[in-house]
């Protein structure tokens, strides 16, 4: 099946993938997903354990391996639950430092848009660094960290090292404006300071929407088949008052991520994996 104009399937590199059978039953699908979240987390472990001697490495060889990771890990989920990953949109990634705004309803997104972006930056809690190996390879890529703790001061560092990573750098930073995961189909909860960190780079921001939550749930145990969308949406340029950047914000996702829901939904009751 053909990708229409803008839009492509990846599992390694932008190929169009195909996933294994998509009609598992309830204990089928039960034992997929007990088989892909073994694989999941020991994939993880080794990864994370091989990739050590990277650290002597550049940042930027660090970061492809994890690419890499990710990338097999679209070729796993396809091969053991039969889950597919869709990409509209690619073409509208800008070149340069850019603030991504991406939906955020599941664990899948925290690595999967990875291979979107060569320079990417994530705004993570201090306390995440302090893991054994993972906060090791947080601050070898230099993601942002943040101390909850000091308050005003910690907002106030968060913006500096984003500016001097996004505008100085030319990299991507990608956070997920509604602070936590949100279900499927919930009600948007976004947060302000996503308007406070457009105002603060000046560089474009590009909207992601996307309905991993259906097939890979908060919380759940379960993995479900069908194709996970991401959909990249058009960049709104620097330079709107905060106000009307944070509406459009909100108005451009919310349709987005509703359209993919309703989507996504469909496919999961024709595949009875709903």
């Amino acid at each position: 099946m053909q990708s229409c104009p803008g839009e492509d399937r990846f599992h390694a590199g932008g190929n169009v993938s195909k996933g294994g059978p998509i009609e598992p039953g309830p204990p089928m699908l039960f034992l997929r997903s007990l088989v892909f979240n073994v694989v999941f987390y020991a994939t993880l472990i080794l990864w994370q354990i091989a990739v050590l001697p990277f650290l002597l490495l550049p940042r930027q060889v660090f970061m492809r391996s994890a690419q890499s990771w990710a990338r097999l890990i679209f070729k796993l989920h396809a091969w053991i639950v039969g889950t597919k990953v869709e990409v509209r949109g690619r073409e509208k990634i800008p070149p340069g430092g850019i603030l991504v705004a991406a939906k955020h309803q599941s664990l899948w997104e925290t690595f999967a848009l990875l291979p979107l972006f060569d320079e990417f930056v994530f705004v993570l809690k201090r306390e995440l660094t302090w893991i054994p190996i993972f906060g090791w390879y947080c601050l070898k890529t230099r993601q942002i960290e943040v101390n909850r703790a000091a308050g005003a001061l910690a907002l106030t560092d968060m913006n500096r090292r984003a500016k001097e990573a996004v505008a100085g750098e030319g990299r991507q930073l990608i956070i997920f404006p509604e602070g936590t995961r949100r279900p499927a189909g919930a009600p948007p909860a976004y947060k302000f300071g996503v308007a406070h960190l457009y105002e603060n780079l000046g560089v474009p921001c590009l909207p992601i929407a996307l309905n991993s939550g259906l097939f890979w749930g908060r919380r759940e145990f379960l993995r479900r088949p069908g194709t996970i969308v991401v959909e990249i949406l058009d960049p709104i340029p620097p330079g709107l008052p905060r106000d009307a950047f944070f509406e459009l914000l909100q108005k451009r996702l919310e349709a987005a991520s509703n359209r993919l829901y309703a989507e996504g939904k469909a496919e999961l009751e024709r595949l009875g994996a709903a």
